[in-house]
C-alpha cells in the first residue's frame, strides 16, 4: 500500500531520478504465514510501528519477512564454510524487498539463557567491571596481579573450585533420601532409589551384601545407614533372585550404587527432564560454603575498588552501583598516574554502559541477577540498552513489543531511547500494542482486519493521523479515542472475604503486609521491580495453595495462568493441550471404518507408531540439507504434510479425515463439532477468548506468550467449576491489542460475576481502571520498592496521588467515565 500524498516522507512517485536514493523499504508479494501477497512501502530513518490485532500478521511482516530477508542477505556475504556454523533461518516467502539495510532483531522470544548468563554478561558491564578490578583494584600486600579472567566465575581461572562458579551447591541428606524411617528398605524406605526393576535390583544387591532389608530403617545401625546412603564404593556381588512361579530367574552379577550417588548422577547427567526433576526433590540447594555464594576464588574476592569487593558491586542494584562509581571518580586521580588514568577510563566506561539500562527503568537489577530469572521484556530492554551503547548507524532495528512489562512511567523513557536510535541514523521497526508508543510513531503499518485467515492484509501505511479514516481497522478507534468504554457503568463489587498476606520478607519485600479481597477483581500495580510478581506469583499463590485444605478458607481451588509455552516442540499443539484431541481421536475410533479394523484412539495420534507417517515420524515435514545453504524444511514426500499414513487417512468423520480436522481453525471447528458437547464446549471457550483464528493443529512453537496464556485460560474456562476458585494471572494483557484486551476482560469479569476471585499483575491502566480493588507497590524498583504505597478502589488510589501509578490511573479513569468514585 502506498502512502498518502500528505505524508512527511516521499510518497514514491512512479517517475523519479534514477540517481536518487530511494528512501523506502519496498516489499512486494509477502506471503509469510497468513500474509496475502502483501505490498507495502515503509520509510527508512524513521520510527515505524506495526499494529493490528493478535494474529493479524504484523509479526509475520516485520520479523518473518523484513528481518528474515535482511538476515538472509547478510549470510549471503559470509564465506560458505562459515555459513555452515551459523544457525540460519530459511528465506521468507516474498517476491522482492528493496532498500533494506542490515537488521538487528530484538525479540521477546528468548533462547533459554543458561544459569551462568546474567545481567552483567547480557549488557557487557561485567567485562568492564572485571577489567577495572584487574587494572585498578587494590590488592592485599604481597598478592600477585590477576588478569581480568580471574574475576569471572565462568572461567577456570576465576571460578570457585568447590561450586565450579555456580555459587550454590546441591547436597543430599538422610532426611531427604529417607522421608519415612518407619519403613523398611523392602517397603521403599529409600525414596530416592529408582522404581521398577532397577530399584528392586539395588534392594536385592543390598540384601546379597548382608544387609537387613526387612527391618525398619530407623532400627538399622547408624554406620550401616551411612554406608547404604552415601558410600562411594560400588561393590559387585552375585544376586540370587527369588524365583517367580511362572518363570526362571538366573543368578547375575549386581553392582551396588548408593542413594546419594544415584541422585547426583541422575541430576547431573540424565537427559530426561522428568528424571532430573525427580532427583532434584532429594537435593537441598544452599550457598557454597567455600565462596559463600560469591562464585569466585578467594584471591579474586580479596581485591577491592573504592573499598568494595567485586562480589559486593555485582550484587548492588545498578542505580546504586552507578552512585558508587560516581563518587569513586573524584578520588581516583589521587592514585598513581597510570592506575588513576586506567581507573578513570574504565569507571567512565562502566557508567556509560549503566546509563541506558537505568534509563529504561532497569536500575533495580544487579549485575549478578541471572538471565533465566528475568522476564522476556526485561531481557529485551537490556539488549536494547546494549545496542544504544554500541553506536551503530544505518541499520534496521526490529523490536517486538519493547513496552512489555513496562509501567506507563517507564514507557516515556523507552520512547526517548527509540528516538535516540533513530536520531543516530537508524531505522526502527516496532511491533507494538501500547497506544503511547503507537501515537509516538512517525509511520504506522496497520495489518488486519482480523486475525488468522481473516487477516494478513495491510489496511494502512502512513502517518498515524491518517489511520482514523481507514474503515475496518481495529486500531483506529482506540488510537483516536472513539472506542466505546464498556467498563464505565459497571459498579465496584464488594468483597466476600479477604486473605491476609505477611509480614513477607522475600526479595525486595521487607515486612510487607497485604490484604487480598476475595470475590472481586484485584489489580496489583507498580513500576518494574517493585515486587508485584513476588507478592502475587510467589507469596499469594503459595499461601493460597497451602490453605486450600483448611475448611475455613473460602477458596477451594487455585489456578495460576502464566505465559510459559504450552509445549516446546511442534508435536504439542492447541488441540493436544486443551484435551480436544482426545475427543477427536475417540470420534474417529468410533467411525465404522475404524471399528471394522479394530482401531483404538491411539491409532489417530501422530506422536506414536501405528497411524502416523513413519517417513517423517508424524511431523509432516522433513529437513533438507543444502550443505552451504541453510537447511530448509519441505512437506514430507510420503504424506504431503498430513502426518498420517494413507490407511489412517481412509477413516473419515463428517466427511473429513483426521489431518483435515487438525487443519480447521477454531472458528470452523466450532461449527463442525457443534453437535459434540465435549468438543463444542472446548471450542466455545477458545472462541470466547478471541482465539478463533488459530488452527487446531497449530504447533506450540508458533504461539506467542499471550496466545499460550489465553489457551491456558480457555482450558480452565471450559471446565464447569462451582467451587470458589482463585485465578492468578501475571500481566495477562501482554501482547494483546486493545480489542483483544476487551475480549479477555469480558471473560475475567465473567469469572468474578460467577463468584470467583481474580488477581492480576498488570501495567495496562485501562485494565486497572476497570478493577474493583487496586494494590499499588513501590514507590520505585529494587531496593526503592517492595512496599504497599496505596490500596483501594481505582478512584481512591488515583485520588490519593501517592506513588507513580496514581497520575496514569487518574487519566485512565477520566477516559473511562470516572468508574469507582467513592
Amino acid at each position: 500500500m502506498h502512502p498518502p500524498a500528505s505524508a512527511p516522507f516521499p510518497a514514491g512517485p512512479p517517475a523519479r531520478d534514477p540517481r536518487a536514493v530511494d528512501p523506502y523499504v519496498r516489499v512486494r508479494g509477502a506471503r509469510e504465514h497468513n500474509l496475502r501477497g502483501v505490498d507495502v512501502d515503509v520509510p527508512r530513518d524513521a520510527l515505524t510501528v506495526f499494529t493490528g490485532v493478535s494474529g493479524s500478521g504484523k509479526s509475520s511482516l516485520a520479523f518473518g519477512t523484513l528481518y528474515a530477508e535482511a538476515q538472509r542477505r547478510y549470510f549471503e556475504s559470509v564465506a560458505p564454510y562459515a555459513r555452515r556454523l551459523i544457525h540460519q533461518i530459511g528465506a521468507p516467502k516474498v517476491d522482492s524487498v528493496t532498500g533494506l539495510p542490515p537488521a538487528v532483531s530484538l525479540e521477546q522470544r528468548r533462547s533459554s539463557p543458561g544459569s551462568r548468563s546474567s545481567v552483567g554478561t547480557v549488557t557487557l558491564v561485567s567485562n568492564s567491571l572485571r577489567m577495572l578490578f584487574s587494572r585498578a583494584g587494590t590488592y592485599p600486600p604481597g598478592a600477585r596481579h590477576l588478569d581480568s579472567d580471574a574475576f569471572s566465575p565462568n572461567t577456570a581461572a576465576g571460578a570457585c573450585p568447590s561450586c565450579h562458579g555456580i555459587g550454590r551447591i546441591h547436597r543430599t541428606s538422610e532426611e531427604l533420601l529417607v522421608p519415612d524411617p518407619h519403613l523398611s528398605i523392602r517397603q521403599g524406605a529409600i525414596a530416592a532409589w529408582p522404581g521398577a526393576w532397577q530399584g528392586k535390583n539395588l534392594r536385592d544387591v543390598l540384601e546379597a551384601l548382608g544387609h537387613d532389608v526387612d527391618r525398619p530403617w530407623r532400627e538399622l545401625p547408624a554406620k550401616d545407614r551411612e554406608w547404604i546412603l552415601f558410600t562411594e564404593e560400588q561393590p559387585v556381588v552375585t544376586v540370587h533372585p527369588v524365583r517367580d512361579a511362572d518363570r526362571i530367574q538366573r543368578p547375575y552379577q549386581g553392582t551396588y550404587m548408593s542413594a546419594h550417588r544415584h541422585v547426583m548422577r541422575t541430576f547431573a547427567d540424565s537427559k530426561s527432564a522428568a528424571l532430573r526433576a525427580r532427583a532434584e526433590t532429594f537435593l537441598a540447594d544452599s550457598p557454597c560454603p567455600a565462596c559463600e555464594g560469591h562464585r569466585l576464588r578467594p584471591e579474586a574476592l580479596a581485591v577491592t575498588f573504592a573499598g568494595y569487593g567485586i562480589a559486593d558491586l555485582a550484587g548492588m542494584p545498578l542505580s546504586e552501583l552507578d552512585a558508587v562509581l560516581a563518587s569513586a571518580l573524584a578520588s581516583v586521580r589521587e592514585s598513581a598516574p597510570a592506575a588513576g588514568e586506567a581507573a578513570r577510563v574504565l569507571t567512565e566506561d562502566l557508567r556509560a554502559r549503566i546509563g541506558p539500562v537505568a534509563e529504561l527503568g532497569l536500575g533495580y537489577l544487579s549485575l549478578d541477577r541471572t538471565a533465566p530469572s528475568l522476564s522476556a521484556g526485561e531481557l529485551q530492554r537490556l539488549r536494547l540498552a546494549t545496542q544504544l551503547r554500541s553506536g551503530l548507524f544505518g541499520v534496521v532495528y526490529v523490536l517486538d513489543e519493547p513496552s512489555a512489562g513496562l509501567h506507563p512511567a517507564d514507557t516515556e523513557a523507552l520512547l526517548g531511547v527509540l528516538d535516540r536510535l533513530k536520531e543516530a541514523g537508524n531505522t526502527v521497526f516496532v511491533v507494538e500494542h501500547h497506544l503511547d508508543v503507537v501515537r509516538h510513531a512517525d509511520w504506522l503499518v496497520d495489518v488486519g482486519p482480523l486475525a488468522g485467515e481473516h487477516g494478513g492484509q495491510v489496511l494502512y501505511s502512513g502517518p498515524p493521523a491518517g489511520l482514523a479514516d481507514v474503515p475496518g481497522s481495529a486500531t483506529a478507534p482506540y488510537l483516536s479515542g472513539t472506542a466505546p468504554a464498556d467498563r464505565a457503568r459497571r459498579p465496584v463489587r464488594g468483597a466476600s472475604g479477604s486473605m491476609l498476606l505477611g509480614p513477607v520478607d522475600r526479595h525486595n519485600l521487607r515486612g510487607v503486609e497485604a490484604r487480598i479481597p476475595l470475590g472481586v477483581f484485584t489489580a496489583v500495580t507498580g513500576v518494574s521491580g517493585s515486587g508485584k510478581s513476588t507478592l502475587v506469583g510467589q507469596v499469594l499463590a503459595r499461601e493460597a495453595g497451602e490453605r486450600l485444605a483448611d475448611a475455613d478458607f473460602p477458596v477451594r481451588r487455585l489456578v495460576e495462568v502464566d505465559q510459559k509455552p504450552i509445549g516446546r516442540t511442534p508435536r504439542s499443539n492447541l488441540a493436544t493441550y486443551t484435551g480436544l484431541f482426545d475427543v477427536v481421536r475417540r470420534l474417529f475410533a468410533a467411525a465404522p471404518q475404524a471399528r471394522a479394523r479394530g482401531w483404538k484412539p491411539g491409532r489417530f495420534s501422530f506422536n506414536v507408531p501405528g497411524g502416523r507417517c513413519e517417513t517423517c515420524q508424524g511431523e509432516g515435514f522433513v529437513s533438507v540439507e543444502l550443505l552451504f545453504l541453510p537447511s530448509t524444511y519441505a512437506p514430507c514426500p510420503a504424506c504431503a504434510g498430513a502426518r498420517y499414513n494413507p490407511e489412517t487417512l481412509e477413516v473419515r468423520y463428517g466427511g473429513l479425515d483426521i489431518a483435515e480436522v487438525l487443519g480447521l481453525t477454531v472458528e470452523a471447528a466450532a461449527d463442525f463439532f457443534a453437535r459434540v458437547p465435549a468438543a463444542a464446549r472446548s471450542l466455545r471457550a477458545l472462541e470466547d477468548i478471541g482465539l478463533g483464528y488459530l488452527r487446531l493443529g497449530q504447533p506450540a512453537t508458533e504461539l506467542s506468550g499471550g496466545e499460550a496464556q489465553r489457551i491456558k485460560l480457555a482450558t480452565e474456562l471450559q471446565r464447569v467449576r462451582h467451587d470458589h476458585t482463585l485465578y492468578v494471572l501475571d500481566e495477562p494483557t501482554t501482547g494483546l491489542h486493545p480489542a483483544d484486551v476487551r475480549v479477555l476482560l469480558r471473560q475475567l469479569h465473567g469469572l468474578v460475576d460467577a463468584g470467583h476471585s481474580v488477581v492480576v499483575v498488570e501495567h495496562d491502566m485501562a485494565v486497572v481502571a476497570g478493577a474493583d480493588w487496586v494494590i499499588d507497590l513501590g514507590p520505585g524498583g529494587g531496593t526503592e520498592g517492595g512496599r504497599v504505597v496505596a490500596t483501594g478502589t481505582p478512584a481512591e488510589v488515583a485520588a490519593a496521588g501517592v506513588g507513580r501509578t496514581a497520575p496514569y490511573l487518574a487519566r485512565a479513569l477520566a477516559e473511562d467515565g470516572g468508574r469507582g468514585a467513592p
